[in-house]
């Protein structure tokens, strides 16, 4: 089951630094880089925890 959560932490993660990066502000872009990375690394670790198993 924790390999769900991930995965859906990972999407709304992405998809909310996807709309910062649209910001005029250079801060709030950065920071909307840094969060998709962060849904994109989320996402991952989903994929892997559905690979092994919930045991990691």
């Amino acid at each position: 089951m924790g390999e769900l959560v991930d995965k859906i932490k990972g999407n709304v993660n992405e998809a909310l630094g996807k709309a910062k990066q649209q910001s005029d502000d250079p801060v709030t872009r950065a920071d909307g880089a840094d969060q998709e990375a962060t849904g994109k690394g989320q996402q991952l670790k989903g994929k892997v925890k559905g690979l092994l198993g919930d045991d990691i």
